[in-house]
């Protein structure tokens, strides 16, 4: 489990070749990791339920969101939000919303200056929050609040290993975000906006779901455009003719985008449960058991993507990923993270400084395998 968290990739590589469907004690699941497998899951919610039994979703968040939900109880929970994330929403109503807090940010890394500025820190971290305060409309909140809170929900949902010291943290950032929307979402009943929050309240879903869905999207909302903002960063500085391609075309940018968020998943697996004893990639599942979607590895499977599968390549041809689910579970929020981060975030940092870069005089850090990403980056520019 600690070499999980250290660097999975060279344990998915194993499980593909030898048991892409494989039987983990420690887990007490069954952890799919090639493509195939992943896909066939995600295509069958009849066989495989996203409504998991003790789920650490379920219990780090208070209760049930939506993506421990089968339909049709899912789609009433995504339905009132879907407007809002919409294309055509994003860029008319948030695009301007995300360019501006990029601007302010941005601006604090200049004053951080090369020699010092973090880009997770600095900038990854507390834009990916403002971005999130606003979409939701939350008020009264700061960056780093909201930013704790999708820290302590992750590090809950993500602790299958039941640690207690992860569930304290968690449980209170649960009590201090559930005081809020007390008091938000009777609020937006009585004044609507465009934003996330005021759909939900307006939707006529009870109290206890809008709540739910609005710590899941503190989660999953501010870990993966955080950590796609340095794993961009990242693999552009350590792929250097790849870089100069999209520093010279911009319309790559989103090539650019799409193979960084296959090759290093923010979210590397999430779980399943079957209904029905079944078979799966050959291997025979009972009734009742717990599913570990490794999508992160599902997403470098040589069957799917090639030999070089392994490898950042943003002129790879284009093949479907998993890194934002599939079937009825796709992420909604994928059209703003495109446009926050891919269209928006990493182009803008990039035009502020001059070959932004890895600053290797110092020491960067990832974490995780069922959230994975840098929590330290240290950057420099000309």
């Amino acid at each position: 489990m600690a070499a999980l968290a250290s660097d999975p990739y060279p344990i998915y590589a194993r499980l593909r070749a030898e048991s892409p469907v494989a039987w983990v004690p420690q887990l007490n699941k069954f952890l799919v990791t090639n493509y195939t497998g992943c896909h066939a899951v995600e295509q069958d919610q009849e066989i495989f339920s996203a409504e998991v039994t003790g789920a650490t979703m379920t219990r780090a968040i208070g209760a049930r969101p939506m993506l421990r939900k089968d339909d049709p109880e899912h789609s009433a929970d995504r339905a009132p939000m879907n407007p809002v994330l919409r294309p055509k929403s994003i860029k008319e109503v948030w695009g301007p919303v995300f360019e501006g807090n990029a601007e302010t940010y941005l601006e604090k890394v200049a004053e951080i200056g090369p020699k010092e500025a973090d880009l997770n820190r600095d900038y990854a971290a507390p834009l990916a929050s403002q971005n999130l305060i606003d979409l939701l409309g939350l008020k009264d909140v700061s960056v780093e609040q909201v930013r704790r809170w999708s820290h302590d929900f992750i590090a809950g949902m993500g602790n299958v290993l039941d640690d207690p010291a992860i569930w304290e943290r968690c449980d209170a950032s649960t009590a201090e975000a559930d005081r809020l929307l007390e008091e938000l979402i009777p609020y937006y009943r009585q004044t609507p906006d465009a934003s996330m929050v005021s759909a939900w309240a307006n939707s006529g879903l009870p109290t206890s779901n809008v709540a739910a869905n609005v710590k899941l999207t503190i989660s999953g909302g501010m870990n993966e455009p955080q950590h796609m903002v340095t794993n961009m960063v990242w693999a552009l500085s350590y792929h250097a003719e790849q870089s100069a391609l999209v520093l010279t075309d911009p319309s790559l940018w989103a090539a650019a985008f799409d193979e960084a968020v296959r090759w290093q998943s923010p979210i590397g697996m999430y779980p399943r449960e079957t209904t029905q004893e079944t078979i799966l990639e050959g291997v025979r599942i009972p009734a009742g058991a717990g599913i570990g979607v490794v999508v992160a590895s599902a997403n470098r499977d040589a069957a799917h993507f090639g030999d070089s599968a392994a490898d950042f390549d943003i002129n790879r041809p284009k093949r479907p990923h998993l890194a934002f689910g599939s079937g009825v579970h796709l992420c909604a929020g994928h059209w703003a993270a495109k446009t926050s981060i891919g269209q928006l975030a990493v182009p803008m940092a990039y035009e502020r400084f001059p070959r932004l870069r890895v600053d290797e005089q110092r020491n960067e850090s990832w974490d995780g395998w069922v959230f994975r990403g840098l929590t330290s980056l240290p950057v420099t520019w000309n």
